[in-house]
């Protein structure tokens, strides 16, 4: 019996361009910290080792930082052997990345940086395709049924997609640089472990995406994390666990409105615990249509709550409104204000979320003043 913990994807040093610097340091910090997080799975599970299939590092020159923590991490668990494997990201043009940790990896980390086998225990061998470039063009896993391991158990690591989403024209009339999602039966693989999509897949019994062990997208990706792998033997059915190492949420919440709904009730019931919001990014959707009231009541709920979380935004403009008794007579009751809250309406009950987003905003503007 052979138990690993496969990850992927962990992209240590990733910037985060586009939300504040407070919120990009945490950000960052939480994937350094999930080598740790890792580690803490595998001990749990009983594996001897982290295998991480590409993309440890998020671009090609990480800061030196980046690097050093990276390695001391991994040092720091020496009761585990970790295997890094250059990804998409991490190519093994990446030279830095790979000449820095040849020379500077402790005793417990090994380099999956040849197309070749590796002995990862008496019984056990790793057959990887490390990335050569950014796009290699290529399937790089096509090695793997020719290699020879005896009676050892096959373990396979690859980095790429099992699908290709551009044209026949777009690849040239060429489509080989995707991973056959048979792979691990064309090439007697007894497991074979993936990186490169952000969300864990299962393939197939034997074939499996990982993920991400801390998320980076609203996406609906089954949560961050790793999978225990437990092979009893060559040619054995293989044990596959998945276990949870995220640390902060993302979470986006869509609230489908209907008349008559209270939004601001809605938006309370469906927000996170109060002992989790200050870790989860949250993303606030509203749909349907509703009162100018309540869509005010709305926007003052969601004003309320923002404070509570790491980062929150919200988008209205998908949900429509509609004019309710006096509604406009409470913005004005006569004059051009009127008038243009009447046009405005007309708008917005037409479908136009511009006009509906403004009538809104002059609807609160009001309500203000009063």
């Amino acid at each position: 019996m052979i138990r690993v913990l496969h990850a992927s994807d962990v992209h240590l040093g990733k910037p985060f361009g586009g939300f504040p610097e407070p919120v990009r340091h945490r950000l960052r910090q939480a994937r350094q910290d999930s080598l740790g997080h890792l580690a803490t799975a595998a001990r749990a599970g009983g594996a001897s080792h982290v295998l991480l299939a590409g993309d440890t590092f998020d671009a090609e020159t990480p800061t030196r930082a980046t690097l050093r923590q990276a390695v001391n991490a991994m040092a720091g668990h020496d009761d585990l052997t970790w295997v890094l494997m250059p990804g998409n990201h991490d190519h093994l043009g990446a030279a830095e990345i790979w000449g820095t940790l040849a020379r500077e990896r402790p005793g417990n980390v090994m380099l999956a940086v040849e197309a070749a086998p590796m002995a990862l225990t008496a019984g056990a061998v790793l057959l990887p395709a490390p990335c050569t470039a950014r796009a290699p063009g290529r399937d790089l896993t096509e090695w793997m049924g020719e290699a020879a391991t005896g009676e050892a158990v096959r373990i396979g690591l690859g980095h790429g997609s099992i699908r290709d989403f551009r044209s026949v024209e777009e690849m040239g009339g060429e489509g080989g640089a995707v991973i056959p999602p048979e792979r691990a039966r064309l090439s007697g693989l007894d497991y074979l472990g993936l990186g490169d999509w952000h969300g864990r897949i299962e393939v197939g019994p034997q074939t499996w995406y990982s993920g991400t062990p801390e998320p980076d997208s609203f996406k609906p990706h089954r949560p961050a994390g790793a999978l225990l792998v437990a092979i009893p033997g060559p040619g054995a059915e293989v044990e596959v666990t998945e276990v949870e190492t995220g640390q902060i949420g993302w979470t986006r919440l869509t609230l489908d409105l209907l008349q008559g709904d209270d939004p601001a009730e809605r938006l309370t019931g469906a927000l996170p615990g109060l002992a989790l919001r200050d870790r989860t990014m949250i993303d606030i959707r509203a749909s349907g249509r509703t009162g100018l009231a309540a869509r005010a009541a709305l926007e003052r709920a969601i004003a309320e709550v923002t404070p509570d979380f790491l980062w929150a935004e919200s988008d209205l403009s998908g949900l429509g409104v509609l004019r309710e008794g006096g509604d406009l007579a409470l913005i004005d009751d006569r004059g051009a204000v009127r008038d243009a809250a009447e046009a405005l309406a007309a708008a917005a009950e037409a479908g136009d979320a511009v006009a509906a987003a403004a009538l809104a905003r002059l609807y609160s503007y009001a309500m203000e003043t009063q």
